[in-house]
Protein backbone atom coordinates (compact mmCIF):
# COMPACT_ATOMS: atom_id res chain seq x y z
CA UNK A 1 0.00 0.00 0.00
CA UNK A 2 1.32 3.13 -0.79
CA UNK A 3 0.33 6.94 0.91
CA UNK A 4 1.10 10.33 -1.29
CA UNK A 5 1.37 12.91 1.44
CA UNK A 6 2.25 16.94 0.28
CA UNK A 7 4.03 15.75 -3.13
CA UNK A 8 5.65 12.49 -1.72
CA UNK A 9 5.10 8.57 -2.13
CA UNK A 10 5.69 7.06 0.85
CA UNK A 11 6.12 3.47 1.21
CA UNK A 12 5.18 2.35 4.76
CA UNK A 13 6.86 -0.59 6.58
CA UNK A 14 4.67 -3.57 7.31
CA UNK A 15 3.41 -3.29 10.72
CA UNK A 16 4.46 -6.81 11.49
CA UNK A 17 8.51 -5.55 11.15
CA UNK A 18 8.00 -4.25 14.59
CA UNK A 19 8.05 -7.37 16.25
CA UNK A 20 11.80 -8.24 15.09
CA UNK A 21 12.59 -4.45 15.89
CA UNK A 22 14.39 -4.65 19.41
CA UNK A 23 13.80 -0.85 19.79
CA UNK A 24 10.30 -0.96 18.88
CA UNK A 25 7.04 -2.47 21.07
CA UNK A 26 4.23 -5.21 20.07
CA UNK A 27 1.76 -2.76 21.55
CA UNK A 28 2.72 0.33 19.36
CA UNK A 29 0.53 -0.91 16.35
CA UNK A 30 -2.67 -0.63 19.34
CA UNK A 31 -1.26 2.46 20.40
CA UNK A 32 -1.28 3.72 16.70
CA UNK A 33 -4.84 2.63 15.43
CA UNK A 34 -6.03 4.32 18.27
CA UNK A 35 -5.17 7.71 17.06
CA UNK A 36 -7.65 9.87 14.96
CA UNK A 37 -7.23 8.95 11.12
CA UNK A 38 -5.60 10.65 8.33
CA UNK A 39 -8.72 12.53 6.87
CA UNK A 40 -10.37 13.76 10.01
CA UNK A 41 -6.88 15.54 10.48
CA UNK A 42 -6.98 16.59 7.25
CA UNK A 43 -10.13 18.37 7.03
CA UNK A 44 -8.62 20.52 9.44
CA UNK A 45 -4.57 21.26 8.27
CA UNK A 46 -5.68 21.35 4.55
CA UNK A 47 -6.57 24.97 3.34
CA UNK A 48 -9.81 24.64 0.64
CA UNK A 49 -7.70 25.02 -2.71
CA UNK A 50 -4.76 22.37 -0.72
CA UNK A 51 -8.26 19.97 -0.05
CA UNK A 52 -9.60 20.06 -3.64
CA UNK A 53 -6.54 18.15 -4.74
CA UNK A 54 -7.44 15.31 -2.41
CA UNK A 55 -8.82 13.30 -5.04
CA UNK A 56 -11.70 10.72 -3.50
CA UNK A 57 -8.76 7.47 -4.28
CA UNK A 58 -6.13 9.19 -2.57
CA UNK A 59 -8.84 10.15 0.56
CA UNK A 60 -9.46 6.53 1.05
CA UNK A 61 -6.11 5.76 1.23
CA UNK A 62 -5.35 8.19 3.36
CA UNK A 63 -8.00 7.83 5.80
CA UNK A 64 -6.83 4.46 7.57
CA UNK A 65 -3.26 6.41 8.19
CA UNK A 66 -3.75 8.51 11.81
CA UNK A 67 -2.04 11.20 11.31
CA UNK A 68 -2.52 14.54 14.17
CA UNK A 69 -0.64 17.17 12.17
CA UNK A 70 1.52 18.49 9.20
CA UNK A 71 4.96 17.77 11.87
CA UNK A 72 3.53 13.38 11.88
CA UNK A 73 3.32 13.73 7.77
CA UNK A 74 6.64 15.25 7.51
CA UNK A 75 8.48 12.80 10.26
CA UNK A 76 6.51 9.56 8.65
CA UNK A 77 8.04 10.91 5.29
CA UNK A 78 11.49 11.42 6.73
CA UNK A 79 11.61 8.25 8.68
CA UNK A 80 9.58 6.27 5.83
CA UNK A 81 9.00 3.38 8.61
CA UNK A 82 5.18 3.82 10.00
CA UNK A 83 6.30 1.34 12.73
CA UNK A 84 9.22 4.00 14.53
CA UNK A 85 6.23 6.54 13.94
CA UNK A 86 3.99 4.46 15.46
CA UNK A 87 6.28 3.75 18.80
CA UNK A 88 6.38 6.88 19.90
CA UNK A 89 10.54 6.58 19.91
CA UNK A 90 12.43 9.68 20.21
CA UNK A 91 12.89 11.19 16.75
CA UNK A 92 16.75 12.41 16.02
CA UNK A 93 17.60 15.43 16.45
CA UNK A 94 17.50 16.86 12.42
CA UNK A 95 14.11 14.93 11.67
CA UNK A 96 12.30 16.83 14.02
CA UNK A 97 14.04 19.86 13.78
CA UNK A 98 12.68 19.52 10.37
CA UNK A 99 9.21 18.96 10.58
CA UNK A 100 8.82 21.92 13.24
CA UNK A 101 10.56 24.14 10.96
CA UNK A 102 8.56 23.10 7.86
CA UNK A 103 5.50 23.57 9.35
CA UNK A 104 6.29 26.95 9.87
CA UNK A 105 7.22 28.24 6.51
CA UNK A 106 3.95 25.91 4.89
CA UNK A 107 1.88 27.91 7.52
CA UNK A 108 3.19 31.18 6.50
CA UNK A 109 2.98 30.51 2.39
CA UNK A 110 -0.48 28.98 2.93
CA UNK A 111 -2.05 32.51 4.27
CA UNK A 112 -1.64 33.84 0.43
CA UNK A 113 -3.81 31.33 -0.60
CA UNK A 114 -6.51 33.32 0.86
CA UNK A 115 -6.13 36.54 -0.80
CA UNK A 116 -8.38 38.86 -2.22
CA UNK A 117 -7.51 42.52 -3.55
CA UNK A 118 -8.99 44.97 -1.40
CA UNK A 119 -9.59 47.54 -4.45
CA UNK A 120 -9.15 50.66 -1.84
CA UNK A 121 -12.46 49.38 -0.16
CA UNK A 122 -10.90 49.24 3.24
CA UNK A 123 -12.35 46.12 3.88
CA UNK A 124 -10.45 43.48 6.11
CA UNK A 125 -11.13 40.53 3.95
CA UNK A 126 -11.08 41.90 -0.18
CA UNK A 127 -13.59 42.21 -2.55
CA UNK A 128 -14.67 38.51 -5.00
CA UNK A 129 -15.06 38.58 -8.39
CA UNK A 130 -19.16 39.22 -7.91
CA UNK A 131 -18.23 42.40 -5.68
CA UNK A 132 -15.39 43.63 -7.57
CA UNK A 133 -17.56 43.66 -11.10
CA UNK A 134 -20.24 45.64 -9.02
CA UNK A 135 -18.10 47.92 -7.63
CA UNK A 136 -16.24 48.95 -11.41
CA UNK A 137 -19.63 48.37 -13.20
CA UNK A 138 -21.12 51.43 -10.50
CA UNK A 139 -17.84 53.51 -11.87
CA UNK A 140 -19.22 54.81 -15.23
CA UNK A 141 -15.91 55.30 -16.52
CA UNK A 142 -14.26 51.60 -15.58
CA UNK A 143 -17.55 50.77 -16.84
CA UNK A 144 -17.58 52.59 -19.92
CA UNK A 145 -13.50 50.39 -20.50
CA UNK A 146 -14.25 47.67 -19.80
CA UNK A 147 -12.59 47.66 -16.58
CA UNK A 148 -14.79 45.17 -14.94
CA UNK A 149 -13.70 42.36 -16.99
CA UNK A 150 -12.73 39.11 -15.11
CA UNK A 151 -9.34 39.13 -16.15
CA UNK A 152 -8.73 42.49 -14.65
CA UNK A 153 -9.78 41.20 -11.47
CA UNK A 154 -7.47 38.23 -12.17
CA UNK A 155 -4.46 40.37 -12.96
CA UNK A 156 -5.27 42.05 -9.21
CA UNK A 157 -4.91 39.04 -7.32
CA UNK A 158 -2.32 37.96 -8.89
CA UNK A 159 -0.33 40.90 -8.38
CA UNK A 160 -0.95 41.37 -4.83
CA UNK A 161 -0.94 37.42 -4.35
CA UNK A 162 2.83 37.61 -5.62
CA UNK A 163 4.04 39.74 -3.09
CA UNK A 164 2.04 38.60 -0.49
CA UNK A 165 3.59 35.17 -1.36
CA UNK A 166 7.37 37.06 -1.02
CA UNK A 167 5.87 38.82 2.25
CA UNK A 168 5.07 35.61 3.64
CA UNK A 169 8.42 33.63 2.66
CA UNK A 170 10.17 36.33 4.61
CA UNK A 171 8.05 35.95 7.77
CA UNK A 172 7.90 32.48 8.05
CA UNK A 173 11.80 31.88 6.71
CA UNK A 174 12.18 35.12 9.99
CA UNK A 175 10.44 33.12 12.36
CA UNK A 176 12.80 29.70 11.91
CA UNK A 177 15.67 31.92 11.77
CA UNK A 178 14.97 32.71 15.44
CA UNK A 179 14.16 29.38 16.29
CA UNK A 180 17.24 27.70 14.80
CA UNK A 181 19.85 30.45 16.74
CA UNK A 182 17.54 30.26 20.08
CA UNK A 183 17.96 26.35 19.73
CA UNK A 184 21.44 25.96 18.57
CA UNK A 185 22.93 28.54 20.94
CA UNK A 186 20.95 27.64 24.06
CA UNK A 187 19.27 31.01 24.03
CA UNK A 188 15.42 32.08 26.19
CA UNK A 189 12.80 33.55 24.76
CA UNK A 190 13.82 37.07 26.00
CA UNK A 191 17.12 36.70 24.22
CA UNK A 192 16.21 36.35 21.05
CA UNK A 193 13.83 39.30 20.80
CA UNK A 194 15.62 42.55 20.74
CA UNK A 195 13.44 46.33 20.29
CA UNK A 196 13.96 49.80 21.09
CA UNK A 197 12.08 53.22 21.22
CA UNK A 198 12.49 56.33 19.41
CA UNK A 199 10.23 60.17 20.32
CA UNK A 200 8.07 61.20 17.65
CA UNK A 201 7.17 64.61 17.11
CA UNK A 202 3.72 64.42 18.89
CA UNK A 203 5.77 63.66 22.00
CA UNK A 204 5.15 59.80 22.23
CA UNK A 205 7.29 57.27 21.66
CA UNK A 206 7.55 54.72 19.16
CA UNK A 207 8.89 50.63 19.35
CA UNK A 208 10.99 49.50 16.83
CA UNK A 209 11.71 45.46 16.42
CA UNK A 210 14.15 43.54 14.79
CA UNK A 211 13.85 40.52 14.02
CA UNK A 212 16.23 38.71 16.14
CA UNK A 213 18.90 38.99 18.66
CA UNK A 214 21.99 36.82 20.31
CA UNK A 215 23.47 38.25 23.27
CA UNK A 216 26.70 36.76 23.73
CA UNK A 217 26.35 36.27 27.52
CA UNK A 218 23.50 33.98 26.87
CA UNK A 219 25.63 31.41 25.05
CA UNK A 220 25.90 29.37 27.78
CA UNK A 221 28.13 26.71 25.94
CA UNK A 222 32.05 27.88 26.44
CA UNK A 223 33.28 26.92 22.82
CA UNK A 224 30.09 27.95 20.81
CA UNK A 225 30.22 31.18 22.23
CA UNK A 226 34.25 31.56 21.46
CA UNK A 227 32.95 30.44 17.61
CA UNK A 228 30.42 33.26 17.60
CA UNK A 229 32.26 35.79 19.10
CA UNK A 230 35.15 35.26 16.58
CA UNK A 231 33.17 35.48 13.52
CA UNK A 232 31.51 38.75 15.35
CA UNK A 233 35.45 39.94 15.66
CA UNK A 234 36.40 39.07 11.84
CA UNK A 235 32.53 40.51 10.80
CA UNK A 236 33.51 43.94 12.50
CA UNK A 237 37.35 44.10 10.70
CA UNK A 238 35.84 43.37 7.47
CA UNK A 239 33.72 46.61 7.45
CA UNK A 240 36.03 49.04 9.26
CA UNK A 241 34.54 48.98 12.47
CA UNK A 242 37.12 50.56 15.56
CA UNK A 243 38.93 48.01 18.09
CA UNK A 244 37.56 49.83 20.77
CA UNK A 245 34.01 49.93 19.39
CA UNK A 246 33.85 46.08 18.77
CA UNK A 247 35.30 45.56 22.08
CA UNK A 248 31.71 47.46 23.65
CA UNK A 249 29.95 45.24 21.22
CA UNK A 250 27.96 42.58 23.73
CA UNK A 251 26.21 40.26 20.82
CA UNK A 252 24.41 40.93 17.64
CA UNK A 253 20.77 42.19 15.98
CA UNK A 254 19.78 40.03 13.03
CA UNK A 255 17.21 41.81 10.14
CA UNK A 256 16.13 38.48 8.23
CA UNK A 257 14.75 38.96 4.83
CA UNK A 258 14.06 36.42 2.02
CA UNK A 259 15.61 38.93 -0.72
CA UNK A 260 16.21 42.64 -1.23
CA UNK A 261 15.52 43.55 -4.58
CA UNK A 262 13.46 47.15 -3.63
CA UNK A 263 15.40 50.77 -3.81
CA UNK A 264 13.17 52.32 -1.32
CA UNK A 265 14.91 54.84 0.07
CA UNK A 266 12.67 55.30 3.00
CA UNK A 267 13.05 51.51 3.70
CA UNK A 268 17.16 51.88 3.72
CA UNK A 269 17.15 55.03 5.62
CA UNK A 270 15.06 53.34 8.62
CA UNK A 271 17.73 50.21 8.49
CA UNK A 272 20.36 52.78 8.63
CA UNK A 273 19.16 54.30 11.90
CA UNK A 274 18.54 50.34 12.87
CA UNK A 275 22.18 50.03 12.66
CA UNK A 276 23.34 53.25 14.46
CA UNK A 277 20.74 52.11 17.43
CA UNK A 278 22.46 48.65 17.52
CA UNK A 279 26.14 50.31 18.09
CA UNK A 280 25.20 52.60 20.26
CA UNK A 281 23.15 49.49 22.19
CA UNK A 282 26.23 47.58 21.96
CA UNK A 283 25.69 45.03 18.86
CA UNK A 284 26.91 44.44 15.83
CA UNK A 285 23.86 44.75 13.11
CA UNK A 286 23.65 41.70 10.91
CA UNK A 287 21.86 41.28 8.01
CA UNK A 288 20.50 37.55 6.55
CA UNK A 289 19.02 37.48 3.03
CA UNK A 290 17.99 33.76 2.49
CA UNK A 291 18.17 34.40 -1.38
CA UNK A 292 21.31 36.15 -3.49
CA UNK A 293 18.67 38.83 -4.53
CA UNK A 294 19.96 42.04 -3.71
CA UNK A 295 20.90 45.06 -5.29
CA UNK A 296 24.30 45.19 -5.55
CA UNK A 297 24.23 49.09 -4.33
CA UNK A 298 21.92 48.56 -1.53
CA UNK A 299 24.69 46.29 -0.40
CA UNK A 300 27.32 48.47 -0.87
CA UNK A 301 25.37 51.11 1.07
CA UNK A 302 24.79 48.83 4.02
CA UNK A 303 28.31 47.68 4.78
CA UNK A 304 29.53 51.22 4.28
CA UNK A 305 27.18 52.03 6.95
CA UNK A 306 28.46 49.45 8.97
CA UNK A 307 26.02 46.58 8.78
CA UNK A 308 27.63 42.91 8.67
CA UNK A 309 25.50 41.59 5.31
CA UNK A 310 25.29 37.76 4.53
CA UNK A 311 23.76 36.42 1.79
CA UNK A 312 21.87 33.32 -0.13
CA UNK A 313 25.08 32.79 -1.86
CA UNK A 314 26.08 28.83 -1.97
CA UNK A 315 29.25 27.00 -2.01
CA UNK A 316 31.24 29.73 -1.15
CA UNK A 317 32.62 28.43 2.67
CA UNK A 318 32.77 32.05 3.83
CA UNK A 319 30.74 32.43 6.82
CA UNK A 320 31.35 36.55 6.44
CA UNK A 321 29.23 36.76 3.15
CA UNK A 322 26.82 33.52 3.05
CA UNK A 323 24.28 33.21 5.10
CA UNK A 324 24.34 29.67 4.86
CA UNK A 325 28.01 29.31 5.81
CA UNK A 326 27.26 31.17 8.48
CA UNK A 327 24.39 28.99 10.11
CA UNK A 328 26.66 25.56 9.13
CA UNK A 329 29.70 26.87 10.54
CA UNK A 330 28.74 29.81 13.29
CA UNK A 331 25.13 28.45 14.65
CA UNK A 332 25.77 24.84 13.89
CA UNK A 333 22.23 24.34 11.92
CA UNK A 334 22.96 23.18 8.08
CA UNK A 335 20.12 25.22 6.63
CA UNK A 336 20.58 24.79 3.27
CA UNK A 337 20.43 21.32 4.13
CA UNK A 338 17.33 21.68 5.30
CA UNK A 339 15.88 23.75 2.18
CA UNK A 340 17.42 21.04 -0.02
CA UNK A 341 15.59 18.01 1.96
CA UNK A 342 12.37 19.89 1.86
CA UNK A 343 12.58 21.49 -1.44
CA UNK A 344 9.59 19.44 -3.29
CA UNK A 345 7.65 19.76 -0.10
CA UNK A 346 8.08 23.85 -0.08
CA UNK A 347 8.29 23.70 -4.10
CA UNK A 348 4.35 21.92 -3.91
CA UNK A 349 2.74 24.05 -1.35
CA UNK A 350 4.17 27.44 -3.92
CA UNK A 351 2.58 25.67 -6.97
CA UNK A 352 -0.81 25.63 -4.84
CA UNK A 353 -0.88 28.81 -4.02
CA UNK A 354 0.22 30.32 -7.31
CA UNK A 355 -2.41 28.41 -8.96
CA UNK A 356 -5.14 29.72 -6.69
CA UNK A 357 -4.08 33.27 -7.11
CA UNK A 358 -3.76 32.81 -10.82
CA UNK A 359 -7.57 32.31 -11.03
CA UNK A 360 -10.72 34.04 -10.53
CA UNK A 361 -13.28 32.91 -7.95
CA UNK A 362 -15.38 31.40 -11.09
CA UNK A 363 -13.03 28.97 -11.94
Amino acid sequence: MFLITFGHLITPAPVSRAATRPDIKNSASENFQNRPCGCAVLEKLLTPKIDRAITPKLRRRISCYPFQSITDIVQLRNLNVVSAQSSGQRLNEITASDAAYLETIVNSIRVCATYKPKFGQGTRDGLNLRQFQDLYKGDPFYNWLGLDNPMMYAAHKAAGGMTSVYRQIGIGCEKVFRQVLQERLGLSDTDVVWSYEIPTPSGKTRTLTLDSRVPLAGIKDQSIRARFQDWMQSSAYSLGVDAKVFSSLTGVVFEVRQGYKSKDSKRQNADIANASNAYIKSYLPCAAILSNQIDEDILLRYRAEKWSVITGVFGHNDPLTSTYDFMRDVVGYDLAGFFERNSETLRMEVDLVLRGLLLTDEE
